[in-house]
């Protein structure tokens, strides 16, 4: 029997914004850079972190899971985000999602863990620029100073009342990650256009 099933492509959930996000920072002069990252590959691993899975899983992904709470931890083009005492998102390029998952199934062996594919679920906006704190500031209650939420932390928290998870890139200039759940990505890239029109005019 012939295979009759379409293919296809992949649509991200702010396509349509793409233009309004690059207009946004060419209009800032480099005080805002707004753009959808999409696609990326996004594994949640949960496990025990002091079992033997925790030091397999790491070892196959070349860095160690983070056990200090909100802490993110980097080598080369994987990220590893704490979430909770035994739960990490683990973060890849596009295209990577059955590999990533494999490979962490892989080294857990037999030991118990669950590993979920929620690359889907989510997609991720950047927010970067000498203004982006301020930007964020204005929807979000956490302390964004450099000293408190500095390069190299995450956190679950709201922006402008959308759940999201928040991440501090590991170099200041990249500026930072916002994970935010597909069905309300346009919502929040108008809230951050929005936040953002005091730079971008």
């Amino acid at each position: 029997m012939a295979d009759t099933a379409t293919t296809a492509p992949l649509r991200s959930p702010l396509s349509q914004t793409a233009g309004r996000l690059a207009a946004a920072t060419r209009t800032s002069g480099g005080a805002i850079r707004l753009a959808e990252l999409p696609f990326l590959t996004q594994i949640n691993v949960r496990l025990d972190p002091k079992g033997a899975a925790a030091d397999a899983v790491g070892l196959a992904l070349g860095l160690h899971l983070p056990v200090e709470p909100d802490t993110v931890v980097r080598a080369g083009e994987l990220t590893a985000l704490w979430l909770g005492p035994d739960e990490w998102l683990v973060v890849g390029p596009p295209g990577g999602r059955r590999e990533l998952e494999s490979r962490i199934r892989e080294a857990a062996g037999d030991e118990p863990v669950s590993v979920v594919d929620v690359s889907a679920q989510r997609t991720t906006l950047l927010v970067a620029g000498a203004r982006a704190r301020d930007v964020l500031a204005h929807g979000c209650s956490l302390d964004l100073h450099p000293r408190v939420f500095g390069p190299g932390r995450c956190a679950q928290t709201n922006l402008g009342r959308t759940q999201v998870v928040l991440v501090a890139r590991d170099d200041p200039r990249a500026g930072f990650w916002v994970l935010v759940r597909s069905s309300f990505a346009g919502y929040l890239t108008d809230w951050l256009m929005d936040a953002a029109v005091e730079w971008t005019g």
